[in-house]
């Protein structure tokens, strides 16, 4: 996914969340804002400024969607990174990068072989078990599906708690 970028001019004077950690230059989880850019035939040079210890460095990526790949904007984090540690913002890489596909699925296959391999040995009339496996089956997967969107609302909601524990000015917030 390029993230609405066309062309990678769009991505100079803004900041990015790097997603995945470049060595000895940018870790998974920091905000970068990217000072310049420049296309040539073996790809794009990215300079760019780690907005935590303000160091510059320059990356050479092959592609616009290899450069999305390492960062994504994301207006969210780059406002309220200062309120947030590093393993918050890597915990929520994770949650936002997480899909039914690819959380939800596998999870929801494992446990319907389990429950249907169980039902079929388990229980000696082959009706009563396909019954019990497709109920047990709907219902398992209900309830990956109910965990996967509280998961995901709860991480949120605390991460919303901890930026606006700071716009209080000294009064009473409940958690």
């Amino acid at each position: 996914m390029t993230y609405l970028l066309n062309d990678i001019q769009d991505a100079v004077d803004r900041k990015f969340l790097v997603t995945k950690t470049l060595p000895r230059q940018a870790e998974a989880g920091t905000v970068v804002h990217i000072m310049g850019t420049e296309q040539n035939s073996g790809g794009i040079t990215v300079n760019y400024r780690v907005t935590s210890t303000k160091q510059d460095f320059s990356t050479k990526f092959e592609s616009i969607k290899d450069f999305c790949n390492w960062a994504r904007p994301d207006s969210f984090i780059a406002r309220y990174s200062e309120n947030l540690s590093l393993k918050d913002v890597q915990q929520y890489i994770k949650v936002k990068n997480r899909s039914f596909t690819n959380f939800c699925l596998p999870i929801i296959l494992v446990a319907a072989v389990i429950i249907w391999t169980v039902c079929l040995v388990a229980i000696p009339t082959k009706l009563v078990g396909i019954i019990i496996a497709a109920c047990m089956t709907v219902l398992i997967s209900f309830l990956v599906w109910t965990f996967f969107k509280t998961s995901k609302t709860k991480f949120m909601t605390r991460l919303y708690g901890k930026i606006s524990s700071n716009w209080a000015g000294g009064s009473i917030v409940i958690k």
